[in-house]
Parts: structure tokens; C-alpha cells; sequence
């Protein structure tokens, strides 16, 4: 009973936390449905606390830096470890995965001319969903949107996070050492590295992609840019007009190549009565 309080006390201390959550599990169960949703959810879930618990202990693979624990009694702790912060792992690593699949998966031929088909129709084959780039690109979005949050949140003490963390040895990038981004780095790769292979192994079907599989991604790529502009906002509010500017900065040409992705209509496919 006491942990059930401590978890609706934590869903009311970090209500963002959750909204980001409820958005991750409503665009991933549209996209990979509720069978892969969870394996998901679970493996960059105790990934993320595994790899949290060991660099609270030896250093690896975040670096060294301690949980105050000063919210104890607010929220829910598992051993040292905030509740709310593996989740926060799984609900970004996934929305940086839809952001790579946004960028790699190849444009499928459309011979649909409805509003719907204005948008380019990406193929979500299994070889192409789980291929190597795809891999590759989402561990660096996903470390990549980190260079924007760590900072913020390392000065919880000037918002709504609160004072719950800190580095002994405070690094180059506004107090972040290169170390915790690398730790980053090392739970995606571990946790997709898990994932793909249950995803190839399974034999439960895809959902139906209504009005289409962009439609469904861009449900991820929203959730991505969200958390983004969340981070951003918090920034310049506590008056880091600096940080701010820089994180916003990184996403400039990301935005500059995503848009044209998007705006570039499939090329269409002739039926051979129409020749």
C-alpha cells in the first residue's frame, strides 16, 4: 500500500513525466502494436535502471554522479534510483527510433492521389525497421536530444524538477561531463540491440496503418519534439539564454533535412492501363 502511494504521489509530482509516457505507449501501440510496445517498454526500462544503479556505483556506464534523494517520501525510489527517470530512457529512446525510421525507411510507389497520400508512404518492412543505419541513427538522436535535457535538468533547483542529482566532477557542456552521453549511447545500443531481435522473432501481426505508416511515425516524431521543446522551454524560462540558444541550434539542421523528407511526394506508380 505504501508503494502504491508513493507511485500516485509520483504521478502527481511529475505529471509531464507521465503525459510523455501515456503519449510513448498511445504512438507506439498505433505504430508496432501492444505485443512489441511492451517488450520495448521493458527492455530500455531495466536497461536504463541496470545501467543507472551500476554508474551510481562504479561509474559505468554514465560516469560518476549521485541521486541526493532529496524527493524521497515524494515519489517512489527503487533502491537509489528515481522511479520516474528509466522511464524517461524508454519513452525517448522510442521516439528517437521514429525519428530515424522518419529519416531511413525507403518511399514506397503511391497511386493514391487522396489528401492522405500528400505525405510520402514509408515502407515498415521487418528488414528495414531493423536495419543497421536505423540502428545507428537512433542511438545518436537519442544521445542527441540528451545534450539538450541533462543541462536543464542538472539545475532542478531553479524549476519544478527540483535538486535531485549532481556530478563530483561537473563536465565541459554546461556541467555535464562528455561521460554521461556516452552512458547514453551505451543504453540504447543495449536496449535496441535486445529489442530488434524479439521484434524479428515475433509473429504477431502490425496494426493497420490508418490513414498510413507516416501518419503513425510522426505520432513518435511529435512525442520526440515535444519532450524537445518541453527541455527548451524550461531553459530559457530559468533564463539560459545561452544553453537555450545552443540547443536550439543543434536542431536546426535536423529540422533543415527532415522537412524536405516530408514535403517530397512519392513518386507515383503508373497502373499499366493508365501508360
Amino acid at each position: 500500500m505504501e508503494t502504491f502511494t508513493l507511485l500516485l504521489k509520483t504521478i502527481a509530482f511529475r505529471p509531464y513525466v507521465f503525459t510523455f509516457l501515456a503519449a510513448f505507449l498511445f504512438s507506439a501501440v498505433a505504430l508496432i502494436g501492444w505485443p512489441r510496445t511492451w517488450r520495448f517498454w521493458i527492455v530500455s526500462w531495466m536497461t536504463a535502471f541496470v545501467c543507472e544503479f551500476s554508474s551510481t556505483r562504479t561509474g559505468i556506464p554514465f560516469g560518476w554522479y549521485h541521486y541526493n534523494g532529496s524527493t524521497v517520501g515524494q515519489e517512489l525510489y527503487l533502491s537509489n534510483i528515481p522511479f520516474m527517470d528509466p522511464i524517461s530512457f524508454s519513452f525517448l529512446l522510442y521516439a528517437s527510433y521514429c525519428l530515424a525510421l522518419l529519416f531511413l525507411l525507403p518511399i514506397r510507389p503511391s497511386s493514391d492521389t487522396t489528401a492522405a497520400s500528400r505525405l510520402p508512404e514509408f515502407r515498415f518492412d521487418l528488414p528495414f525497421r531493423t536495419s543497421w543505419p536505423v540502428f545507428a541513427l537512433t542511438i545518436l538522436f537519442f544521445a542527441f536530444i540528451d545534450m539538450v535535457i541533462d543541462p536543464v535538468a542538472l539545475q532542478g533547483d531553479r524549476w519544478f524538477l527540483g535538486k535531485i542529482y549532481y556530478y563530483p566532477d561537473p563536465g565541459v557542456h554546461f556541467g555535464v561531463p562528455i561521460a554521461n552521453y556516452v552512458g547514453w549511447a551505451v543504453v540504447g545500443t543495449i536496449s535496441l540491440l535486445l529489442y530488434f531481435p524479439l521484434d524479428r522473432r515475433l509473429r504477431n501481426p502490425l496494426p493497420t496503418h490508418r490513414p498510413s505508416t507516416t501518419h503513425r511515425l510522426l505520432l513518435g516524431v511529435g512525442l520526440y519534439f515535444g519532450v524537445l521543446a518541453f527541455n527548451l522551454g524550461v531553459t530559457f524560462w530559468i533564463g539560459e539564454s545561452l544553453q537555450g540558444t545552443t540547443g536550439l541550434l543543434m536542431y536546426v539542421p535536423v529540422a533543415a533535412l527532415l522537412l524536405p523528407r516530408l514535403l517530397t511526394p512519392a513518386t507515383r506508380f503508373t497502373r499499366p492501363h493508365e501508360s
